[in-house]
């Protein structure tokens, strides 16, 4: 049996027999928080005596790490088989079983591209002062395979970081306050993930309208930021009270206008325009004087493409490296011309002559 009509869903039932009937090649982007088999072996108490609601959920359990084992390695082998050729997958998990799902990624021919620690801001402290606090949890990052060409929105999370390359370390806090879901007051999902987190993953790692997958759905936070930022989803919960929760949670998401949903496109995916174009397509004449910002300096524009300042010629790039003392320049962005009584960088220029997407 294949499950039709997957697009902005999400189901009750469990994952290792869905799964199996979903076509090949559907999504763009998997999501996973499976179980992550934390072994407690006994209640977590504060120095007040009060109990502490950790994990300790049946679906958690499992009988070894043998088994834990044969059932990551099932899931991640259905989520290969449908994941598409150019998709991509994240896990995140613990100490306790990030290292085996590691492995078995790598078994099944995914590629990792990145571990990304997730550090957070409130962990719950070490009650027990045996070891240090578990303040952290790990997300790997794997495409389809090594010669996937996965989505990666590098422009948009540097400018996201204020204009700094995002590193692979990420200060968020746990989900609580009005987020966390609560039914009188308990916790409706003892490992809710914040929506700070997924917020992060979708937009670096998908385009609008790309389709989702949670396999292990929760409380729904995959399928609200989904939605949110205008892509599709589907997800599988095993546990009706949390499919219940979370299907109420997607139903109240409103969804961000469309006309915000506009990403920066990554300069290796525009099409490649030289200097010499502008030349040859009379954006620019030959003679024609372009500047430094503070028009302290000038170059000439040759017949070539290339451009003379004093003794220095060549490219845009090089000449504006000479200049600089420097091993390298962008030229585009160093280099202006003259509108009227103010002067533009010449990228301006290039921009005008790229498609629109």
């Amino acid at each position: 049996m294949v499950i039709k009509n997957l697009h902005n869903k999400i189901i009750n039932g469990d994952s290792l027999k869905e799964l199996k009937k979903i076509p090949d090649e559907t999504f763009d982007l998997i999501f996973a928080d499976p179980p992550y088999n934390l072994q407690l072996q006994n209640s977590l108490i504060r120095p007040d005596r009060s109990r502490v609601n950790a994990v300790d959920d049946k679906w958690d359990q499992f009988e070894s790490f043998k088994s834990y084992d044969a059932f990551t390695y099932e899931w991640l082998e259905q989520s290969n088989r449908i994941l598409k050729k150019d998709g991509s997958i994240w896990v995140i998990g613990s100490y306790h079983n990030i290292f085996r799902v590691g492995k078995i990624i790598q078994d099944l021919g995914f590629w990792i591209l990145n571990d990304v620690i997730w550090n957070k801001n409130n962990p719950m402290p070490n009650f027990r002062g045996t070891r240090f606090t578990n303040a952290h949890e790990t997300l790997i990052w794997a495409s389809k395979s090594k010669k996937s060409k996965y989505t990666f929105n590098y422009q948009s999370m540097k400018s996201f970081n204020d204009d700094l390359q995002m590193r692979s370390t990420w200060n968020l806090p746990i989900c609580n306050g009005k987020e966390r879901l609560k039914d009188n007051g308990t916790k409706v999902h003892s490992t809710q993930k914040p929506e700070a987190l997924l917020h992060r993953v979708v937009l670096a790692s998908t385009n609008k309208n790309d389709f989702i997958l949670d396999p292990f759905l929760g409380s729904g936070t995959t399928a609200v930021v989904s939605k949110k930022l205008g892509r599709s989803y589907f997800g599988i919960e095993k546990e009706k009270k949390y499919f219940e929760a979370a299907n109420k949670r997607i139903k109240n998401t409103k969804i961000i206008k469309d006309e915000y949903l506009d990403t920066l496109q990554n300069n290796k995916s525009k099409p490649r325009l030289p200097f010499g174009s502008l030349i040859e397509l009379g954006v620019i004449k030959p003679g024609t004087e372009i500047y430094d910002q503070k028009k302290k300096v000038f170059a000439k524009v040759m017949i070539d493409g290339s451009i003379k300042h004093k003794e220095n010629e060549g490219s845009i790039h090089k000449v504006a490296a000479q200049i600089l003392g420097a091993e390298s320049c962008n030229g585009w962005t160093y280099w202006h011309y003259q509108v009227g009584n103010s002067l533009k960088p010449i990228d301006e220029l290039r921009q005008r002559l790229r498609p629109k997407a």
